[in-house]
């Protein structure tokens, strides 16, 4: 059984077929050759396993970040982040990491956190004059709050499994990711000051204040631009 599964598995990973179906159809094989179980009854139960209301919230948190993404609010998170910490010893490497803390409360994937703000703040590190290697660490090690801060995909795909609330996976998660976050911007500062990295201009309160305003609101016209293009796309 294991030779025909594994047999399975590897030979449609060989023709390209998506990890996740070579899983199914190999186990699927097995199962129907060597399993006690009629074929009918492991398709149901395969449907069953996925057949859950709590995991409906996985795609649109997805959905969420990406429309999100698209109106704008990206940049809207950077501009607030470096008006806010960007003056400190190290500048854009900290705007990196609470862009991190303020996007995974929208994404809730670090995979999200990792492609949407390292694309641009990590070219932007390194014209400052962070070194490349410091720049990408502190990109990838930020992006690991995604599934902490809540939402977060992997705390529903646990309590789902595991029948614990989500709500108060939810609740726990907020602590620890804004304490691994302030962690990292204190080891950032002590690179910042032995490597003698640039910080950016001290923002006044007034941008800090017109920032924050455009952050939390979202254009009428930006968010009917992104349905107009996704419908003519349909």
């Amino acid at each position: 059984m294991l030779a025909i599964l594994f047999s399975a598995f590897f030979l449609l990973l060989f023709i390209n077929l998506p990890v996740a179906f070579a899983i199914g159809f190999s186990s699927m094989l097995a199962l129907n050759f060597f399993g006690d179980l009629p074929f009918s009854a492991i398709v149901t139960r395969m449907y069953s396993g996925v057949d859950s209301f709590t995991l409906l919230a996985i795609p649109f948190f997805i959905a969420a970040g990406e429309i999100m993404n698209e109106s704008g609010i990206t940049d809207k998170i950077v501009s607030f982040s470096k008006n806010l910490v960007g003056h400190i010893k190290g500048g854009l490497a900290h705007v990196s990491i609470v862009s991190s803390m303020f996007f995974s409360g929208i994404s809730g994937s670090a995979t999200a956190d990792a492609s949407a703000l390292g694309s641009m703040l990590i070219p932007a590190m390194k014209k400052s004059g962070i070194d490349t290697d410091f720049a990408v660490s502190v990109s990838a090690s930020s992006s690991a709050i995604g599934p902490i801060i809540p939402p977060s995909i992997l705390f529903v795909i646990y309590g789902s499994i595991a029948n614990v609330s989500i709500a108060k996976l939810f609740l726990g998660g907020v602590i620890p990711g804004l304490l691994i976050g302030f962690g990292l911007m204190l080891v950032t500062y002590f690179y910042a000051k032995k490597r003698g990295y640039p910080s950016e201009r001290r923002a006044t309160l007034t941008e800090l204040l017109k920032s924050f305003l455009n952050y939390t609101s979202i254009k009428y016209s930006e968010k009917t631009s992104f349905f107009a293009k996704n419908h003519s796309q349909i």
